[in-house]
């Protein structure tokens, strides 16, 4: 590292002690749920392969829930794998499979974090469902930041899936299609969504310039606050995020009112 990337880290590193010094941590989102995106492009930027952006943006995750932790976050939903992603290569699905995998081990041994999956447990390996089971069972009684790892996840898929375990419950409780459909009302919904109980996002963050949702958490999104970096997330830093954090602080939520 030359003298001119020392100095510009020293600079970014001061500037984010000021920021995180102003931060006003009664206003930071309960809630954050991140859209990391641009691991590929960040890997042919540096002019490396798919696979090792994949494992960059994995080794980011640890980072970014310990920043999370300092500034009270209570609970992080982690986008790693969409419904749409089954459509990738077989060469690059494969090993990116096998890194998500990693990461629920790795969440799942820290003992720092309580691990969740929301996604459809069908469309994924065998050994995953295994892992996210095991990771789950095995952080159930940690008190520390609730981990959402989004795998095999869709947004429509959620709704579809949280219609059909609405409709499955009033048959094994023997509830009528008349009365069910007296019953429905926004709250029956949500408490079959992946996230039953939990609150929903406070703010969502997407890296890699994007400007949409994509699917992700149609539902519970209906009124989060929406922050969109510039920055692939391999290279996201803890300066980004509390500028997320601190532009999240400087809004006035109005719930559609």
């Amino acid at each position: 590292m030359n003298l001119r990337d020392k100095l510009r880290g020293l600079l970014v590193r001061l500037y984010a002690r000021r920021v995180e010094g102003h931060l006003d941590h009664a206003q930071v989102p309960k809630h954050i749920g991140v859209i990391m995106d641009g691991n590929r492009r960040w890997a042919k930027a540096a002019g490396s392969s798919t696979e090792h952006g994949h494992r960059a943006g994995a080794e980011k995750i640890e980072e970014f829930l310990g920043w999370c932790s300092e500034t009270d976050v209570e609970v992080v939903t982690l986008w790693l794998l969409s419904t749409d992603n089954f459509d990738r290569p077989q060469e690059e699905l494969g090993p990116l499979l096998g890194i998500i995998e990693d990461v629920v081990k790795t969440l799942a041994v820290d003992g720092r974090w309580r691990v969740h999956h929301v996604g459809t447990p069908d469309l994924l390996p065998p050994q995953m469902q295994t892992t996210l089971k095991e990771a789950e069972e095995a952080t159930a009684g940690i008190d520390g930041i609730l981990v959402n790892v989004a795998i095999g996840y869709g947004g429509r898929q959620e709704i579809a899936d949280a219609v059909r375990s609405m409709l499955l419950d009033a048959q094994d409780k023997g509830t009528s299609m008349e009365d069910l459909a007296e019953a429905v009302d926004i709250d029956m919904i949500g408490r079959h969504l992946y996230t039953g109980a939990q609150p929903d996002p406070d703010l969502v963050i997407r890296t890699s310039g994007e400007q949409r949702l994509s699917g992700f958490m149609l539902w519970q999104t209906a009124h989060s606050e929406y922050y969109f970096c510039e920055v692939f997330w391999p290279a996201f830093r803890k300066v980004d995020f509390l500028r997320a954090l601190r532009d999240y602080a400087a809004r006035h939520r109005r719930y559609g009112g």
